[in-house]
Order: C-alpha cells, then structure tokens, then sequence
C-alpha cells in the first residue's frame, strides 16, 4: 500500500519538539499543542522512542489515547530502546549532540536487530496507550549519527528491523514501513535492494527550501521511478523557516541567514507568508505524499493550516526562480 493510500491528508504533526527538543516544554503546553493539531483537522502523526527518550510517545499518548482510534494514523520509529535506568554522563549522538538533552534522562540503546525492533513496538504501544501503529519508520540508520559505521549499521537493521517489519506488513499488522532518515543515502541504498520492499520512507531537511538539491540529483528520480512515496520531515528545516534560529538542528550559520532573509523578502514582495512558501515547495514534488512540521505552540498548528491552503501567486515563484533560491529542477506548485 502506498503513503498516499495510507496517510488521511497532506498535513502531519511531526512530535520531535514534544520530547522537549532544544527546551524544556511544561506538561500543560505540549498536550495543548497535540490538542490543537486535532482541532485543526490533522489526522496524521508522527513520533518516536528517541525524541526525549520516550517523552514525546507518552505526550503524544497522553491526548491521542482520548481520541477514536481509527479516526488519525500513526507513525513511530524503531532502532532505539528506552531503558529504565538512567543514561550516565553525555550521550554521544553524533551530529545532533545535545539536543535532546531537556527530555527523559534514560538510558538509550540504538540497536535496529530483530529482537530490539518487536520490544521497540512493546514499549512504544505502551507509552502511546494504543493497541497498534499504522506505519514503522526505521531510524536514523545515517552517516550523522554513526559516521563511518552506519553501513554496519544499515546492514544490522537489513537483516533484522527490514523482516520484521516486512513481516508485521504482511500480517496486517500494520499497515506500511520504510525508513525515516535526515540523509539521503541510506533510502537510495535501500531502493537498489532486491529485498522485499519498504512503502515509503520518511525524509527529513533534505527537501526543504533551504536544502533539496542533493535529493534531486539521485534520490527523489529513484523514487520516482519506482512510484514510491515520501513524507517530507522538518520542511522549516529546523526551525529557521519558522521564525526560530536552528538549522540542521545548530545554530544557523551567517549564509543560511543570509538566504532565510532573501527569502523572507520576496515573500513579503507577494504579501505571503514563508510557511506557505516552505510547505507548497516541499509539497509539489510528485512523490510527497505529506509534510509533518513540528511545533511546541498551539498557535503554530493554526498557522502550518492556514499555509498549507494561503494562495501562493505564480509571480512569487518565478522570482523565487529568477533569484537562485531554488533549483532549476526543482518542481513547483501548480500555479507556478
């Protein structure tokens, strides 16, 4: 079954700040935000065991668990168990050191064998109150957690997360696997094997206005080729399109800054917003299926709404064109 059979619309919530990434969330703030997503019609969200060690799950849990269950659908992520016992001293987490460091101080261990997968599932419905997930999204098997060492990594979770996952598809367990992933190589990788393949994978800041001609030159054809679906993570590209000042989840170098204002203006030229800006060119590739931005505010979720349906005028993206913010083989909404 493809993402765009399985997902219920073009919007998600991705739970990533819930685990209280960069800051500490109160309790009150974050279950107000899931409540607003759901309010504003979203149907789709995502999560994972990794995001504040098992905090966003619960927070997420803590709202959606009042809800029908066959009304939204639901994705978390394996390759990461949640221990009981608190993590002594720092975690190493390659590129994304520290950031996560306000969530749940438990111990973490990244293992993606067969065995660690079906306990990930366990623990994951536990903390998230339900009987079952729509999609598994294999994570973060990529050179910005494991450097050299994630092809050992790829072929860990290869021979174990791929066929349980594969297995659980099959069953009807659940309803659709793939990888979620902020590196395009693992996914190209994984569309070359002759093994029985994911449905979909989930691609985070590699195609967002800010970074998306990597994903252009090799990935996104391959995907397009074999008809499968991508969901578009963290299309604010950290937040820097979203007013914050994160990119690729650090602080924002001077020529990111310099392009955010670029940016910015020929937005305000059109008398848009960016959100619209970001989300419509995230979306208009064929094979997006939906983006899943995230937000810590319930007044955000109004805002990702409204952006998803601001009319974006076809003048906007010629200029966006015309002035090197975008790849000439990017697609463009419709209008353009």
């Amino acid at each position: 079954m493809s993402l765009k059979e399985i997902l219920p619309g073009r919007l998600g919530f991705g739970t990533a700040p819930l685990g209280n990434m960069f800051r500490a969330i109160p309790g009150d703030e974050a279950r107000a935000t899931v409540e607003a997503a759901w309010n504003q019609g979203v149907r789709y969200y995502d999560t994972a065991p990794f995001y504040g060690a098992g905090l966003a799950e619960s927070r997420l849990g803590e709202v959606l668990s009042t809800k029908p269950r066959d009304a939204y659908v639901l994705s978390t992520k394996v390759g990461r168990v949640i221990l009981d016992e608190v993590e002594e001293g720092a975690r190493d987490l390659g590129e994304k050191g520290g950031i996560f460091e306000h969530g749940n101080p438990n111990k973490i261990v990244h293992e993606w064998t067969a065995e660690a997968t079906e306990r990930s599932i366990e623990d994951s419905l536990k903390r998230l109150g339900t009987d079952r997930l729509d999609i598994v999204w294999v994570h973060d098997i990529a050179q910005d957690f494991h450097g050299d060492a994630w092809l050992n990594k790829f072929e860990e979770a290869r021979t174990g997360a791929f066929r349980v996952l594969s297995r659980l598809r099959d069953e009807g367990v659940i309803k659709g696997w793939g990888l979620g992933v902020n590196k395009t190589e693992p996914i190209e990788l994984t569309l070359g094997l002759d093994e029985p393949q994911p449905d979909g994978f989930l691609l985070a800041g590699r195609y967002t206005l800010l970074d998306h001609e990597h994903a252009l030159q090799r990935l996104l054809p391959m995907a397009q080729e074999q008809n499968v679906d991508m969901v578009i993570g963290g299309p604010y590209s950290s937040g820097i399109l979203a007013g914050g000042t994160h990119f690729e989840y650090q602080q924002a170098p001077a020529e990111i800054l310099e392009k955010v204002s670029r940016l910015k203006a020929l937005t305000q030229k059109h008398g848009i917003s960016v959100k619209a800006a970001v989300l419509q060119f995230s979306l208009a590739h064929p094979v997006a299926a939906a983006a899943v931005p995230g937000a810590t505010r319930p007044s955000r979720i109004a805002e990702d709404t409204a952006a998803l349906n601001e009319t974006v005028p076809a003048a906007f993206w010629t200029d966006l064109r015309a002035a090197g913010l975008v790849s000439p083989a990017a697609p463009l909404p419709d209008n353009a």
